[in-house]
């Protein structure tokens, strides 16, 4: 093997974490996510040649992990209903008042990322989660730091708005002569 498949190969076991909770953000299963990370890492060690030493690593990872996604969203449009990850009531057990209100809390927020639009939540994820830069996350996605960060700043407000942390904002009504 090369040095460059030998460092794909260490930096890819190191990453593994970060791509699978950032593959679980995006499916919302388990089970899809670690077909996604196990689609992803052979895409990778495959392509190791193609991977640029001095870039950053988790970029290009998180890229091919979300092409993929984007792959399988396409796919799954003729195959058929996906698994909600909200029907596994065993991954929500323990005891405790607090615990209970701890788990209310985060599954309020789960469902908040959720309902955001898919492109919101990209950059939400990639940004505030695996802590990319705008630049980068820019780079993972295909588009402009710009639209970057337009996007966060929609996927903050929302997420604020839906744990009840902002007002929704007023809507101004222009044809009675009433200004927002």
């Amino acid at each position: 093997m090369t040095d460059t498949t030998d460092r794909v190969e260490d930096r890819l076991i190191a990453f593994l974490p970060n791509l699978r909770r950032f593959a679980i953000s995006l499916s919302g299963s388990r089970d899809v996510a670690d077909d996604l990370v196990q689609a992803a890492c052979e895409r990778a060690l495959a392509s190791a040649d193609r991977f640029e030493p001095g870039t950053r690593f988790d970029a290009w990872m998180f890229r091919i992990l979300r092409n993929l996604w984007i792959d399988q969203i396409r796919r799954r449009k003729t195959a058929g209903v996906q698994e909600d990850i909200s029907d596994h009531h065993e991954l929500s057990t323990g005891t405790g008042e607090r615990e209970a209100e701890a788990r209310m809390t985060l599954k309020s927020v789960a469902e908040a990322i959720g309902e955001l639009a898919d492109e919101q939540r990209e950059v939400l994820l990639l940004v505030c989660v695996e802590e990319l830069s705008y630049r980068d996350a820019a780079e993972v996605l295909g588009i402009p730091i710009g639209t970057v960060m337009s996007r966060l700043a929609r996927a903050r407000k929302n997420l604020g708005v839906a744990a009840g942390i902002e007002a929704a904002p007023a809507r101004s009504d222009h044809s009675k002569g009433v200004r927002g």
